[in-house]
């Protein structure tokens, strides 16, 4: 990265306006993807992370699927926000699904009982981490993304569009493109409220 790290997790912001005009080529965003995946850690180095990143009209598939998913549960007199929001993810150049494989979470808590409640929350733990890492890259790049949650509905045609393990748990979207808009200011709470320090 061009930046120090700090300042990089600083200037990550969420941009929901985004473009499908190119900012960085495909490959060097495989290449973000790839490094992400393999240097995020994981508990017991489970490597339990699965990502599908999806490009121009295979984005715009994964949110007319959201979209269409969508149509059926929320009520027509307010679905014209929904579908707004939806058709701001699907003007992105493309989108990033992360997932985490249940088998490989499942043989932990085979394999080691004493924790096995825990490896879940690990294992979400583990993802969290390779999100923010992809998310950070991504605008260091050049490229605005935000965070979504359609998840557990649209799992299944998901899964059945790009023929997905069923084992793997679809946990976050990322669409991600060249910003249209910069985000307003943050308010932060204050740090002495959310931080200790003792010497």
């Amino acid at each position: 990265m061009g930046k120090d790290f700090l300042t990089a997790v600083k200037e990550r912001r969420t941009y929901y306006g985004l473009s499908k005009e190119a900012v960085v080529s495909n490959e060097r965003i495989q290449e973000i993807v790839n490094e992400a995946v393999k240097h995020t850690p994981s508990s017991f180095n489970s490597q339990s992370a699965r990502v599908v990143v999806l490009f121009g009209e295979q984005s715009d598939k994964l949110w007319n699927i959201a979209k269409e998913t969508l149509r059926k549960i929320v009520p027509a007199d307010s679905f014209a926000q929904t579908e707004e929001r939806l058709n701001g993810f699907s003007s992105g150049y493309g989108t990033v699904l992360f997932f985490e494989d249940q088998t490989v979470v499942e043989g932990l808590q085979k394999q080691f009982a004493l924790y096995a409640d825990n490896f879940p929350i690990w294992s979400n733990q583990s993802s969290g981490m390779l999100q923010f890492v992809v998310w950070t890259a991504l605008e260091e790049a050049g490229l605005g993304a935000s965070l979504q949650h359609y998840n557990p509905l649209i799992d299944e045609e998901v899964r059945a569009t790009w023929n997905l393990p069923s084992e793997w748990k679809l946990l976050a979207q990322m669409p991600f493109g060249k910003p249209t808009f910069e985000p307003g200011p943050k308010e932060f709470k204050p740090l002495e409220d959310r931080v200790k320090f003792f010497s």
